[in-house]
């Protein structure tokens, strides 16, 4: 008998070259062994060069594809990344109040190619979906926009600080939870152009493994993993920041 996977909605934008957002959300989930459904907010033209155009979808049609994979299929865990506007926080807000499940929030704010995500409305929403989520992952600099690691224990907010995008030979996460002691990963830094998407991949998969029902430290764990499986058998294309290796990942 086959298991019956964990249904993994992501709330994300499209990323038209494949290597971030939605399409590395799908990619992640069902290498991991989720059934992925999508919310798109946003459509992008990018490359792993940089964003040649955004547009915004509506509010109201980012609710109808919530409502329509909830109402359907159902959902063991929600992942967040790109939103687009105040009013799509909103109501994937919302819509958050309406579920018993696990969240990780991703909160976009810069592209790895350095193209702002998220005005300064958009990011003023974040707090409150912070507060709803499960776990929120930003890097170091969207780390210092919300504030800081201080900033997130005195809101109470659980997150994952990464360290992908500071300096030094390790990288080194850290999970900071209001009340608790840190826990910290780290290794070896992988020297490579091609880490497009890694944190949408992050997160995605923590999302999975949360759906199926591991507890968060072994989520994340997990997650950071099959990251780095999946940066080491990136493909090598583009000739900017280029996209993992999702599918080679075993």
């Amino acid at each position: 008998m086959i298991a019956t996977p964990p249904r993994i909605l992501t709330i994300a934008g499209s990323d038209s070259s494949g290597g971030a957002g939605i399409q590395a959300d799908i990619k992640t989930i069902t290498m991991l062994g989720g059934y992925a459904m999508t919310a798109i907010t946003a459509i992008t033209a990018q490359d792993s060069t940089g964003v040649q155009a955004v547009e915004t979808l509506s509010a109201g049609m980012v609710a109808a594809q919530i409502d329509a994979c909830i109402g359907d299929i159902g959902v063991d865990a929600v992942k967040i990344g790109m939103l687009g506007s105040p009013g799509i926080a909103a109501i994937v807000l919302d819509r958050l109040r309406h579920l018993d499940v696990p969240v990780v929030f991703d909160p976009v704010m810069v592209a790895t190619s350095g193209a702002a995500l998220a005005d300064e409305a958009t990011v003023a929403a974040f707090e409150r979906l912070m507060a709803r989520a499960t776990l929120t992952t930003p890097n170091v600099s969207e780390l210092a926009a919300l504030g800081g690691p201080a900033e997130m224990v005195r809101r109470g907010i659980t997150c994952l600080a990464k360290g992908g995008d500071a300096d030094g030979d390790l990288v080194e996460d850290r999970l900071i939870r209001p009340g608790m002691a840190d826990r910290i990963w780290q290794a070896e830094r992988i020297a490579t152009r091609h880490n497009h998407g890694t944190g949408c991949t992050l997160a995605s998969a923590i999302a999975t493994l949360l759906g199926r029902g591991l507890p968060l430290e072994q989520a994340i764990e997990r997650a950071r993993e099959f990251v780095r499986a999946a940066l080491l058998a990136a493909p090598g294309f583009g000739a900017g920041h280029g996209p993992l290796g999702h599918q080679a990942v075993r």
